[in-house]
């Protein structure tokens, strides 16, 4: 069933390639039920998808131009080109392959497209020339983008990256790597759509995936993958506030306490306690680091000033407050951070608190022993800030940053 993942209403689970491949493989029929004739039931829904979204996307398209990979991405767009056909539309594939050399579902989807009459062109015909409300369909790589493309595949691509109609990626953008959601830039696809198939990859949420993918579409193609554990999830925005009732005050709605703002630095704390007071806290408290701190926002004066507040509170205090640690806290939020670590119920931790553990052994042996102890805990970190608390640099971070927060979380839990 076609879905729309975003604006986001639930939470979606995210498989990146060696789940998907698993599957795939798993919800393949089995070889005493797949004919050699016809591509296998997977790839022909997969095709009726595509068409689908494209008459959806197109439905006045004079043409449709579908550029076609070697694998079984292009046989997805072989039988999405058969069937636009048989609705009345003039299809046109560029196939980047010798057919002879294709999968053996991609070559009996071929097989079928051309017998129904599309036209299939070989090698680097240039593409129709196409009107703005035509569509072009990059069906090239999908999940097979891991190395640099031929001449041939690099032509293809080229020349889907200068079109003035809207573009729909199977799968994926022909380059944009699923797990990672990088790009490698020179022959990249951008897409005004994308339908994932089977799941929903990763990589169309992160680095540039969303620069790349468009408006984001799924199909599961009727595949339960419930028995692949997904590799994240997509989680959708905080339920917004229930109605309060008339009795209720502010000390109804939990405590939030704000640790940092040194000097020249007070603007990060204002912000989080700010945000804090419109998400629906009934009190917060702001404890500048600043050594000649202010006591007023004219913004919002609800905000309590309390320096000095993570040292006057007792264990059993801290333990009912949720605490935000680090926003702007320079080097003066080390003092604070071995009492909030061991005692807060709820933290959140974040900049300067980050960079403080980064460098402190004895911090980073508070943090992990929170998990244990069923403390909850937040990290913010910025590429720059999770490279300090992995002990790599930026590049690697942003190379894979889903990976970058997996290995963050399991040298927290250690």
């Amino acid at each position: 069933m076609l879905q729309r993942p975003l604006p986001l209403e639930r939470a979606w689970p995210l498989h990146g390639a060696a789940g998907t491949r698993r599957l795939e493989r798993e919800g393949a029929p089995s070889p005493a039920s797949h004919s050699s004739e016809a591509p296998s039931e997977l790839m022909q829904r997969a095709g009726a998808a595509v068409a689908r979204l494209a008459l959806a996307i197109a439905p006045h398209a004079q043409q449709v131009w579908i550029a076609a990979g070697p694998g079984n991405n292009g046989g997805d767009g072989m039988v999405a080109a058969r069937r636009l056909k048989h609705l009345g539309k003039e299809v046109c594939v560029s196939l980047a392959a010798d057919p002879a050399g294709l999968p053996a579902d991609a070559l009996a989807a071929w097989r079928q497209a051309v017998q129904d009459g599309v036209h299939v062109v070989t090698g680097e015909a240039p593409p129709p020339l196409l009107g703005s409300q035509d569509l072009a369909i990059d069906a090239v790589l999908g999940l097979g983008a891991n190395r640099p493309p031929g001449p041939t595949l690099a032509g293809l691509l080229e020349a889907l990256s200068d079109l003035p109609c809207a573009m729909l990626a199977v799968d994926l953008p022909s380059g944009l790597n699923p797990d990672s959601g990088r790009s490698p830039g020179a022959w990249s696809v951008r897409a005004t759509h994308t339908l994932s198939l089977l799941t929903l990859k990763p990589g169309l949420f992160t680095s540039d995936g969303r620069d790349h993918a468009g408006e984001i579409w799924f199909d599961d193609l009727d595949v339960d993958a419930a028995g692949v554990p997904p590799d994240a999830w997509l989680l959708p925005p905080p339920v917004a506030m229930a109605p309060r009732r008339h009795a209720q005050h502010k000390g109804s709605f939990g405590d939030v306490a704000v640790v940092g703002g040194a000097q020249g630095m007070v603007g990060g704390a204002l912000l989080a306690a700010r945000a804090a007071h419109a998400a629906g806290a009934g009190r917060v408290q702001v404890d500048l680091l600043h050594p000649d701190p202010v006591d007023l926002d004219p913004l919002r004066p609800e905000l309590m000033f309390r320096h000095g507040w993570w040292r006057s509170q007792t264990a059993a205090l801290l333990a009912h407050t949720t605490v935000v640690a680090g926003c702007g806290g320079g080097r003066a939020v080390a003092e604070a951070l071995p009492s909030l670590l061991s005692n807060a119920a709820r933290l959140v931790l974040d900049a300067d608190a980050l960079n403080r553990i980064a460098e402190d052994g004895s911090l980073q042996s508070l943090l992990g022993a929170r998990g244990g102890r069923d403390r909850q805990t937040v990290l913010t970190p910025h590429p720059l800030e999770a490279a300090r608390l992995l002990g790599l640099d930026t590049l690697a971070v942003q190379a894979d940053r889903l990976a970058a927060a997996q290995a963050t979380l399991s040298g927290v839990s250690k």
